[in-house]
């Protein structure tokens, strides 16, 4: 599923990222514990890459803590990376934050260098939450609507740590099409950019093979049906999604899922794991290699081609 919802200011604020990572000590990134690869920055992937960093997988209580802990050892086996889980009611994390932040930053633990963290993530991911938890008052605006804050701002928090805040930023090319999908399933883009049919086809795939009991226990149903679109009938007839004559209203169906989804109402669930990822990355990276090929050997042919044509006179 392509993309298409990427406002003129999250262009600039990838651009300003970039431009002051120079500056900064540590890379603070919310990313939704439902999916930490899809909701990381590949910017930042790429240019902090030396940088430490504490990965808060916020939304923790709609993930599956089994995955979440996965993803927790994935992303601490170097001792560059930190990690804490966070819901968006958590105020009480502030500290522990902190605490990270001097352990990751030793040489400017002191009362003359403060530590200058980037604190970054997607859409709707809590971050702003966040960030009046640490401030201790309502600092950065919050909402329910993604792409809230739309310029970078600095905050002293008046303890050695200075915050600056970016908006939360998708980016343009999402090579891996499952993780956009993913980001349309759990909200992290307007419900105006994406097709609901299509996503909640995704979902409801997703869901019959990795959490049928979660569906059988949400809405009561004693068999499933195998397939998504079958699925969805059966949903919607349960559940009143009806049209005229009876058929069942997809558009309907597939918007009701997908809030019962984001809101928790079908339990912890993890829509990818470390090891889903590693094979996803390689399966991609086996079909840009193979189109590489496809063009390389194009340009040879049409070299070939331009030889042998006859030279006018």
């Amino acid at each position: 599923m392509a993309i298409h919802w990427y406002p003129g200011h999250m262009h600039k604020a990838n651009k300003d990222m970039a431009s002051v990572l120079p500056e900064i000590d540590l890379i603070i990134e919310l990313l939704d514990a439902r999916l930490p690869y899809s909701s990381a920055n590949p910017l930042l992937a790429k240019l902090g890459a030396n940088l430490p960093r504490i990965k808060i997988l916020s939304k923790s209580d709609l993930a599956d803590p089994d995955v979440t802990a996965l993803w927790q050892a994935h992303y601490e086996q170097g001792d560059a990376v930190k990690t804490l889980l966070t819901t968006l009611t958590q105020a009480d994390k502030a500290q522990t934050v902190a605490s990270l932040c001097r352990k990751l930053v030793p040489h400017k633990d002191n009362a003359t260098h403060n530590i200058v963290a980037m604190i970054t993530g997607i859409p709707n991911v809590g971050k702003s939450t966040l960030i009046n938890a640490l401030a201790g008052k309502a600092i950065a605006k919050t909402g329910n609507e993604p792409a809230i804050t739309k310029g970078q701002q600095r905050i002293n928090l008046r303890n050695g740590i200075i915050l600056l805040d970016t908006p939360g930023v998708l980016w343009p090319k999402i090579d891996n099409e499952l993780s956009g999908l993913r980001l349309a399933t759990t909200g992290a883009l307007k419900d105006t950019a994406i097709n609901h049919v299509e996503v909640a086809f995704y979902a409801v795939d997703y869901l019959l093979q990795h959490y049928p009991e979660r569906l059988r226990a949400r809405y009561d149903l004693a068999t499933l049906a195998d397939t998504d679109l079958g699925f969805l009938e059966q949903l919607g007839a349960r559940r009143g999604c009806l049209r005229g004559g009876g058929q069942v209203d997809l558009d309907k169906v597939s918007t009701l899922l997908l809030n019962e989804l984001r809101s928790g109402k079908l339990g912890g669930i993890s829509l990818e794991t470390p090891t889903m990822v590693v094979a996803e990355i390689a399966a991609l990276q086996r079909k840009q290699q193979e189109k590489a090929a496809a063009r390389k050997d194009h340009r040879l042919a049409r070299k070939a081609r331009r030889k042998l044509a006859p030279t006018s006179h």
